[in-house]
């Protein structure tokens, strides 16, 4: 799968979106904190959380895809909820259902402060997803 180049562009940030080290048990994909924006970097679903989440959970598979990996294969996920919008876990429950069906993984949500932009209201930040060995 082609990779949005502006989704995943090492060089602005001084960190990677994507990488991928060897372990003892074969290669294991660690994913930055995904958020709601698009290629442009606008910030998608602005004042929707569900949204947001749709969106960060896309881009968190448009990011795993780039190594060969997928939603399926994330055991475990950390939302960093804006304090704010902790209430809202209807919302953030509908978009983790639409997503994950019936197969959910484990999810800590965590309330903070802010974010990286003001106007973002959640970031996903899967745990570690182990690929086969070659």
């Amino acid at each position: 799968m082609d990779v949005p180049a502006g989704l995943f562009d090492s060089r602005e940030y001084g960190f990677a979106q994507v990488t991928v080290t060897q372990t003892p048990v074969g290669p294991a994909v660690h994913v930055s904190g995904q958020v709601a924006w698009d290629v442009d970097r606008n910030v998608v679903g602005r004042d929707d959380i569900r949204r947001q989440l749709e969106k960060s959970l896309e881009n968190l598979a448009t990011a795993l895809a780039s190594v060969g990996a997928s939603l399926d294969q994330v055991g475990a996920l950390r939302l960093y909820i804006k304090q704010s919008h902790m209430h809202e876990g209807k919302a953030i429950s509908g978009a983790l259902k639409a997503v994950f069906g019936d197969n959910p993984p484990c999810t800590t949500w965590i309330g903070v402060p802010g974010l990286a932009d003001d106007a973002f209201l959640v970031e996903v930040e899967p745990s570690t997803v182990f690929l086969a060995r070659p």
